[in-house]
């Protein structure tokens, strides 16, 4: 079944507000092999200009993800996840994820289109703290496989 061009434009969210902590810092840093004392040190990254530690810029995808997930699982959408793979992934900082940070999620579904037998699904996450202030865009690409 081809994905639903009529989600085209459609807003989902914004989600549960997620805190960033510097344990989950730490842990997604130590994860992709940042060596970075920005990432575990809160008085380097102070001297730095940082209120606090500050994340490696991919830990929005953890946020992004969970953002999407919502949308995947929606029925009319016609996706089937077990024929997806990942496209491209892109962000776009306005600063950093800290320490402390308090953000929400709302992802927007930029574009459906076939090529070939697969559908390309684009979405774009915004990412702003309960407050208002955007800190990062993720943008990413699935692509679901034709049967």
């Amino acid at each position: 079944m081809a994905l639903n061009k009529e989600f085209v434009g459609r807003v989902f969210g914004p989600g549960e507000p997620y805190e960033v902590s510097r344990v989950k810092i730490v842990e997604f840093a130590d994860a992709i092999g940042e060596p970075s004392e920005l990432c575990r040190d809160k008085a380097a990254a102070q001297r730095a200009g940082y209120p606090d530690v500050i994340a490696p810029p991919t830990l929005a995808i953890v946020i992004a993800m969970a953002s999407t997930a919502s949308m995947h699982s929606e029925p009319g959408l016609g996706l089937d996840y077990s024929m997806v793979v990942h496209g491209e992934e892109s962000f776009s900082h306005s600063r950093p994820l800290q320490a402390g940070d308090v953000v929400v999620a709302t992802t927007t579904v930029e574009s459906i289109r076939a090529v070939g037998s697969m559908s390309m699904l684009v979405t774009s996450t915004d990412l702003s703290t309960t407050d208002g202030e955007h800190v990062c865009t993720a943008k990413s690409t699935l692509v679901e496989r034709g049967k």
